[in-house]
């Protein structure tokens, strides 16, 4: 517990291969004690850190979490048990299995859908290729953009080397290739930022690791009224607020659709957009029990 005497304490959760956190983390570190709170990044499944010393714990890059669900759940719910957590585990579970996408979709324009197990592999595969005519199909809990496949058809010798499911199927957004995908993170129910992402020549996913490039514009009218209505809905539907979300939209049909909402651990792009380590550090002094 904080003393009137003490500064209050943040732990910043990471994973082992980013010990110091997400590109960047340096800044976020910094704003917040700027703001009169302690931080420092703590990898979440390190054994000697004492979650319960700390005032409160925000997950940033723990970016193993879809290979470790459960056991990063259950982290999750022991340390907000301890202390508080932005978001929380149960938003966590939630958000960890895209096929949300199809609930949030009742609400506010998503890119569509289709759930897909081993069981429901083919046939829905062939009524999204009859719908679509280009598919794609991703891990169901997943990041990064490992697993992501895109099908012209089902004799297709990828389909059988997809990663563990189960997956989403959804069409192939065709102007990410011309216009990328909008990323605008509303923070404090607020859309305070926006980066623009482009995939490389001959790719769709907008990752650096991919060849992709990002750059911080203004938020515009329309994405950012588009991201807060998309996490109005999911605090409808979880019961509860949310401190932070990343929204990403493509054009889908004329007009903006969430492609994903990250509540988790959306990277921040602080190496592209460093003002985003001061708008983050400015949730915490009213989240401090």
């Amino acid at each position: 517990m904080t003393t009137a005497a003490a500064r209050p304490r943040v732990l910043l959760a990471t994973f082992q291969v980013l010990p110091d956190g997400e590109p960047g983390g340096a800044a976020l570190v910094a704003a917040l004690v700027e703001r009169g709170v302690d931080a420092a990044w703590a990898v979440w499944d390190d054994a000697s850190v004492d979650w319960a010393a700390a005032d409160l714990v925000a997950v940033r890059s723990t970016w193993d979490y879809h290979r470790r669900l459960p056991e990063f759940l259950d982290w999750a719910r022991r340390t907000a048990d301890v202390t508080p957590m932005l978001n929380g585990p149960a938003t966590f579970a939630w958000n960890a299995d895209k096929s949300y996408l199809t609930t949030l979709g009742e609400h506010v324009p998503v890119v569509p859908t289709l759930p897909v197990d081993d069981a429901t592999l083919l046939p829905v595969l062939a009524d999204a290729l009859e719908r679509w005519g280009t598919v794609v199909v991703k891990p169901r809990t997943g990041a990064g953009g490992v697993g992501v496949v895109v099908l012209d058809g089902l004799r297709d010798d990828r389909l059988e080397g997809l990663t563990a499911g189960p997956w989403v199927a959804q069409p192939l957004v065709e102007s990410v290739r011309t216009e990328g995908e909008v990323s605008v993170f509303v923070l404090g129910g607020r859309a305070v930022a926006q980066v623009d992402k482009l995939p490389a020549a001959g790719e769709i996913r907008v990752h650096e690791l991919y060849g992709g490039r990002s750059r911080p514009v203004p938020v515009g009218d329309e994405t950012g009224g588009v991201a807060v209505t998309a996490v109005d809905a999911a605090q409808s539907l979880l019961g509860t607020g949310l401190d932070y979300a990343r929204v990403d939209l493509m054009r889908w049909d004329g007009a903006w659709a969430v492609s994903e909402l990250e509540l988790i651990e959306p990277g921040l792009y602080l190496d592209v957009a460093p003002e985003l380590a001061g708008l983050f550090a400015d949730l915490v002094p009213s989240r401090l029990r």
